[in-house]
């Protein structure tokens, strides 16, 4: 196992297994940049962390199962299944708190990390953002045409 897959692995286990801030942030580098479906581009550490802070408190016991695994150089990739219950406080990027839903969710997704030094300088995290809000019950009902 490469550093890359090393360092995706704790990634993994920090913001599931074991939530922990502290470490999500040793993992990122300061000037680290990362893009995401709901907030988009995440520029600095402290930013990423913020954003790892609001997911593990929405979803306190959040759980990753992978389905496919890589690594290719300096890059890891993850395929796979994040879930868990919206038990906590779910921020919106317009800055409003809905309270939780007390609803499962299960979200496909893709983990993309390019580590440097021991530490991820970029990230990108895919998923579909309508599936994770409408699993949470936040979609309109659908209208017949």
């Amino acid at each position: 196992m490469g550093e890359a897959r090393e360092v995706m692995d704790r990634l993994t286990d920090a913001i599931t297994t074991h939530a922990d801030l502290k470490a999500i942030g040793e993992l990122y580098a300061e000037d680290a940049v990362a893009f995401t479906p709901d907030e988009g581009e995440l520029h600095g550490r402290d930013d990423i962390v913020e954003y790892w802070r609001t997911m593990t408190e929405a979803v306190p016991d959040g759980a990753f199962h992978a389905l496919h695994s890589y690594e290719v150089g300096d890059t890891a990739i993850d395929e796979g299944v994040f879930s868990g219950r919206n038990t906590g406080p779910l921020e919106l990027p317009n800055g409003e708190t809905l309270p939780p839903t007390q609803k499962e969710i299960r979200i496909r997704g893709v983990d993309i990390a390019t580590v440097r030094d021991g530490r991820i300088v970029d990230y990108r995290l895919y998923f579909d953002e309508m599936d994770f809000l409408g699993q949470l019950g936040l979609l309109p009902p659908d209208e017949p045409f």
